[in-house]
């Protein structure tokens, strides 16, 4: 990742100094990276344009229904990263 992505990518091992109890408030985060990393690795991408067409197509699949679910999930992780003072939040998601 670092010679593909130097200094653009935050993860363990990464260049980025994170905080490692940082609460994940954004869909980006909790939602949409894993449900697209499902439907894009299944198969085999042998070339770069190959991954864009399969990611554009992932992302262009995404419905206003899951949107909205996304969007119902992120009012409630900000609520509960409130309860928390900010610290982690995922025990009391459940």
């Amino acid at each position: 990742l670092n010679r593909m992505f130097p200094n653009r990518w935050i993860g363990r091992d990464s260049n980025i100094a994170w905080p490692a109890r940082s609460p994940d408030v954004t869909p980006l985060d909790y939602s949409f990276w894993g449900t697209l990393k499902n439907e894009v690795h299944p198969e085999p991408l042998t070339t770069a344009e190959d991954m864009r067409e399969c990611i554009t197509s992932a992302c262009a699949a995404i419905t206003g229904k899951t949107l909205e679910k996304d969007l119902r999930s992120l009012i409630i992780r900000l609520r509960k990263c409130i309860d928390c003072n900010g610290q982690y939040f995922e025990h009391r998601l459940k």
